[in-house]
């Protein structure tokens, strides 16, 4: 079969012809229709720090697809031939306190397909049937192939209660742009996104209805104000992994305000503890999706309306992959999905 692997310990991703993988009884094999790259799988590509210490080489990464299940393990009986599904990524173990007490998401010993199991990137993905998420009919294949982000956007949006709270989101990526519609889709009053891509701000407000703001170019604090709120966010939403946007957020919420935490920052960072004590502001650090939860909620939030389609702005066949990553890298788009199907 066809699949991207990391071969080699530098920059890039290759083509090449792997084995189809062999199933086990509580297994299921996955052909895949549509893949999306994520920002891990940019990484990976670029071969930083965190991917050289995580992925071994060789590797088939990615981890956002959809599908149709082709096969399935002998024990599996709840999963039919031909059904179109997407997984969760995140293969977790069953002994753990937190996965006995049925938080798998929090399973310490949670490994990744794509990072350290072989990922999407393929004509065919071997995948528990336990990760398997089957598809309504409704929900198209390029967006079932972008539920993996989406659930990262939900997760963190819904950490607290957004229904006429206001909002503020630093980090206007595909993520924070989807979390922008949850939180709007949620009942959420005003919206606010802030980043310094004014292409990425530009496609905020085609996916969704939010206030952008460009930090280079404007204060945030005028925002507020022209909005008529009197004492800042009531929640805030950290997408971007910046510090300097982590210390904005801080002082533009209000006493007792909450934040919710999925970008991740590079190495230490100084944080002003006093300011978040003295404003008594809670954080919560997000990772992935609460499995299955997240994905239930997400499923019923498309189904009811919520649209995130033009969050994918580019998509190209999978013998094109080169472009899709080059458009990624560049900044100036939102999610692209691969077509394995052309």
């Amino acid at each position: 079969m066809k699949a991207l692997s990391k071969l080699y310990p530098r920059e890039g991703l290759w083509m090449t012809q792997a084995p189809v993988p062999e199933i086990g009884p509580e297994d299921v094999l996955i052909k895949i229709n549509k893949t999306g790259i994520c920002g891990t799988d940019i990484h990976i590509w670029n071969w930083d720090d965190w991917a050289a210490e995580t992925v071994p080489v060789p590797m088939i990464t990615g981890h956002e697809f959809a599908g149709e299940i082709v096969e399935l393990g002998r024990n599996v009986t709840d999963l039919t031939i031909g059904q179109r599904c997407s997984g969760e990524g995140h293969l977790i173990g069953k002994t753990s306190r937190q996965s006995r007490a049925g938080k798998f998401h929090l399973d310490p010993g949670t490994r990744g397909i794509g990072v350290n199991e072989q990922g999407a990137f393929a004509q065919y993905l071997r995948l528990p049937a336990f990760n398997v998420v089957p598809l309504p009919d409704d929900i198209p294949d390029e967006i079932g192939a972008i539920l993996d982000p989406l659930g990262n956007a939900v997760h963190t949006a819904l950490s607290f209660d957004l229904i006429g709270e206001d909002v503020l989101i630093t980090g206007a990526g595909p993520i924070g742009i989807m979390a922008a519609a949850v939180a709007r889709h949620a009942g959420a009053r005003h919206v606010v996104i802030t980043d310094v891509n004014a292409d990425r701000l530009a496609l905020a407000t085609k996916v969704a209805d939010v206030v952008p703001v460009n930090v280079t170019e404007a204060d945030l604090a005028e925002t507020v104000s022209d909005l008529g709120m009197k004492q800042g966010f009531d929640v805030g939403l950290e997408m971007s992994g910046n510090q300097q946007a982590l210390d904005q957020m801080v002082e533009a919420m209000t006493m007792g305000g909450r934040i919710a935490m999925l970008g991740i920052p590079p190495g230490k960072s100084p944080v002003d503890w006093s300011r978040i004590v003295f404003k008594a502001i809670t954080i919560k650090g997000v990772y992935g999706r609460e499995i299955f939860e997240t994905w239930y909620k997400m499923i019923a939030m498309l189904q009811n309306g919520l649209d995130v389609s033009r969050v994918i702005t580019h998509t190209f066949p999978v013998d094109a992959f080169e472009a899709g990553f080059a458009v990624m890298r560049s900044g100036k788009s939102g999610k692209v999905v691969l077509d394995w199907t052309i």
